[in-house]
């Protein structure tokens, strides 16, 4: 098989639009709509719209259409999906995030066709989150031979990592099995070959004697792979016959073991390993859903240098690309197959779909994630209040049977939130338990909603007796119990369940320093994936502050759009929460300052659990006066804060308080300075300069785009000449671009804003906004003007090439 990509010479319509606008794939029809307080998706999907669009191209079939199949694959689209070709309709899909193809067989040799994409998304809202709409993911032109490799035909399976004593030299035994689709041709063979930097390492070959060959390799001096040394093969399947190749496939695998038991917990490589990991939804910020290579890279790139090594998916199945990102820089991967059963979470959403489609979206994400090493955990759905019930334990059960069946290599868990299940089998009591309740049902969001009037309900439910009564049943379906919001119920677990497996499926990243107390104590748990490790849209409210008379609790009302809990914010800079992460882990000795916004001093806030400070890494808020709030963050004894020379003096800092030292300091232009000690020796310091006089400046994150898929991040900032940010000066910037490349997108991290990300207008947020640029594949320079109110102006220039470059191999060149 042959796979192309078949995303450009598009045009979108929306609605009966006769006149298209051209444009290349993936593509997010959604994040151009219009907002407004009774926008259709509702709080949950940020105030954006719903809407039905047409996707348009042409395709010409070659001359050898009459002996090879040709089809498009759709990684996702999302919305009721209909594709006519030629007038015809030949495919239909209703899984927002599951891989389709579509037959392309209709089209004669030399025949052009129109390929018609029909997407309706107007049945909002369907998530509890922003979701996008059109198609979001790429699209590839497939060409497959009478005789291939079957779909999800190549299976690596790396049995066992064998040291040779005192050499510290590995040899792996893999086993390969290989489908092949069609006729079996006489003396045909397959040939497996693995290669190391462009070497030649091994290679197999065995006879072609049945559709389904089993062989086994060894791969000497192997490298294994894990999160701290992501060592990926390139794997070479080939059929032949008589000398000719029938069919050839390249797969990019990494070698290693998975074991969990409940006593010595998770192992990779035999090496013990506990999950510091975080989640994250499918949106890519101001890009919306679209889903670019280079953004999820850039993603997967900054939590890992950030110092996570776990990935969740949240609440469906990730993308190939943020796959291939895991894959290329060393993160662990829990994949989600859904946030819905049978039980509606929100009034359009797939639940009355679920017992026909689960199984073909299970295979459609089995069979992406098969061959890759990251991917060490299946997920079989979040806080699905129906688990608590004997219908929603027997659907576990059927899904459990599914997945170990199609990959018995990885273990599964379900994310179960012990409040929700109690919720749910109260609301559920009655003839009718097992099926969608007509009133009041126990929703995510309804617990959510709980837990923010009465505080740290979720997290004292896991200790009830009915809280284990009403999880129970389903955690003995999985390999592995998650517990959402629960950690307070993990000793007591164990002792009841001498044999469960546990990880913090979902918490509150200010809850870390209990959560990772117990995490390192308690056999058999085996890490914990913190809500959530960057921003998205939707789900307005449910973790940024208001101050005073605004609007409090966890459904912030229009223009609200953002969920405002991210670790990273939707730009990518990194709050405080990341500075508590990196003091629990013990990433860094130097210690984290962060301070309480003085444009809100004074103001009551309005909290969330879901933030525990609003504080930002900045001492520069323009000409306020007042007493600022700060907080350090370090593992070590003690911390001090120094302005200006003149030190604030010490606080206690460390496990015992929580990792977080608190003073309070007169607001003064200057230097503040923090110094943390250990044993009375300094052992780290961090500086937070206040900035000059700000001015208009753009800092690139790369100087080049790489082909016509490739994103440049530039940053507009308001700061002066050393590049310090006044996080007190606001501005309305407009951005151009000319040359090769357009604007993609450009946005801030406001958490409450009128501004669309498709405008080349914004106002910046605490002195930044972010503008991502788009190749167009050309040759040539690339110039983003910005023009400032009050500021000045700026340019900058990077250079477009049309060579393409893999993200993964440029972002693990920039790791190491």
């Amino acid at each position: 098989m042959t796979r192309t990509l078949f995303t450009d010479g598009w045009t979108f319509h929306r609605g009966a639009q006769d006149t298209g606008t051209p444009l290349r794939l993936p593509h997010d029809a959604m994040i151009g709509e219009p907002r407004s307080a009774d926008g259709g998706t509702d709080g949950h999907g940020g105030y954006f719209a719903g809407g039905l669009y047409l996707y348009r191209t042409t395709w010409t079939a070659p001359a050898d259409a009459a002996e090879r199949t040709y089809r498009l694959m759709f990684e996702g689209v999302y919305g009721e999906t209909r594709v006519l070709v030629g007038g015809t309709e030949t495919a239909r899909n209703a899984s927002p995030y599951r891989e389709f193809s579509v037959s392309l067989s209709a089209v004669a040799p030399g025949e052009t066709a129109e390929i018609v994409v029909e997407v309706d998304n107007r049945a909002v809202p369907n998530s509890r989150w922003y979701t996008g709409s059109g198609i979001y993911r790429p699209v590839w032109l497939e060409s497959v031979a009478a005789t291939s490799i079957a779909d999800d035909g190549i299976r690596v399976l790396t049995r066992a990592l064998r040291s040779k004593a005192g050499s510290g030299v590995i040899d792996a035994a893999v086993d390969i099995a290989v489908h092949v689709a069609g006729p079996v041709p006489g003396g045909a063979d397959v040939t497996v070959e693995f290669a190391s930097d462009g070497e030649l390492v091994a290679r197999t070959t065995a006879p072609v004697t049945d559709a389904r060959i089993s062989l086994e390799l060894s791969v000497p001096d192997a490298r294994p792979w894990s999160a701290e040394h992501p060592y990926l093969y390139d794997v070479h399947v080939a059929i032949a016959s008589g000398g000719r190749t029938i069919d050839e496939r390249h797969e990019r695998v990494g070698l290693r073991t998975i074991e969990v038991d409940a006593h010595r917990g998770l192992r990779v490589n035999g090496e013990a390993v506990l999950l510091r990991g975080t989640a994250v939804h499918h949106d890519n910020g101001p890009l919306g859903a679209a889903t670019f290579a280079a953004a999820e890279h850039r993603r997967a790139r900054l939590l890992k240098e950030a110092g996570y090594n776990a990935i969740r998916s949240a609440h469906n199945p990730l993308s190939r690309a943020f796959l291939d990102a895991c894959d290329a820089l060393g993160l662990y991967v829990m994949d989600e197959l859904t946030d819905v059963w049978f039980r509606r979470k929100t009034p359009h959403d797939e639940a009355p779909r679920f017992h026909e489609q689960w199984r073909a979206d299970a295979a459609s994400m089995v069979a992406k994630d098969r061959n890759r090493p990251s991917v060490i955990l299946y997920s079989l759905g979040n806080e699905i209040a129906e688990s608590a019930t004997p219908g929603g334990v027997e659907a576990a059960q059927e899904l459990q049977r599914f997945f170990t069946e199609a990959d018995p290599t990885r273990p599964t868990t379900i994310a179960v939130n012990p409040l929700l299940a109690m919720m749910s089998v109260r609301s559920a009591r009655g003839p009718a338990a097992d099926t969608p309740p007509e009133r009041k049902p126990a929703t995510s969001t309804a617990a959510n909603q709980l837990t923010a009037r009465i505080g740290r309900l979720m997290v004292l439910a896991s200790l009830l007796p009915a809280a284990d009564r009403a999880t129970r049943d389903v955690f003995s379906v999985v390999d592995i119990a998650g517990y959402n919001y629960a950690y307070a119920g993990y000793p007591g677990a164990r002792r009841r369940y001498f044999d469960r497996v546990i990880v913090g499926t979902e918490s509150m990243p200010g809850d870390l320093p209990a959560i990772w107390k117990r995490v390192t104590s308690v056999p058999g748990v085996i890490g914990d994936f913190g809500w959530t490790g960057w921003d998205y849209l939707g789900e307005v409210g449910i973790g940024y502050w208001s101050y005073g008379s605004e609007p409090g609790g966890i459904a912030k009302p229009y223009p609200g759009i953002l969920a405002g809990c991210g670790v990273f914010d939707i730009t990518g800079e990194p709050t405080a929460m990341l500075h508590l992460a990196q003091a629990v882990w013990g990433i860094t000795e130097d210690p984290g300052i962060a301070v309480r916004p003085l444009d809100r001093a004074g103001l009551r806030p309005n909290k969330t659990p879901w933030l525990s400070t609003d504080a930002v890494s900045s001492w520069s808020w323009g000409d306020r006066t007042g007493i600022a709030d700060v907080e350090v963050y370090s593992a070590a004894d003690t911390v001090e804060l120094l302005l200006n020379g003149r030190s604030l003096g010490r606080r206690k800092a460390g496990s015992r308080k929580g990792y977080v030292a608190r003073f309070r300091a007169p607001y003064e232009r200057g230097d503040l300075v923090a110094v943390a000690y250990r044993h009375g020796v300094e052992i780290g310091r961090s500086s937070l300069p206040s900035a000059g006089a700000p001015r208009l400046r753009l800092r690139g994150e790369s100087g080049a785009l790489r082909g016509p898929d490739d994103l440049a991040y530039v940053w507009v900032e308001l700061a002066d000449d050393a590049g310090v940010v006044d996080a007190g000066s606001d501005d309305t910037v407009v951005v151009t671009v000319s040359g090769p490349a357009t604007l993609a997108a450009l946005g801030s991290a406001a958490p409450s804003t009128e501004e669309s990300f498709v405008d080349g207008v914004r106002s910046t947020f605490r002195g930044r906004a972010l503008a991502i640029i788009r190749g167009c594949g050309d040759p040539g320079d690339v110039t983003i003007h910005v023009r400032s109110n009050r500021h000045g102006s700026a340019s900058l220039t990077l250079t477009s090439t049309n060579a393409e470059t893999n993200p993964a191999a440029v972002t693990a060149q920039e790791l190491s």
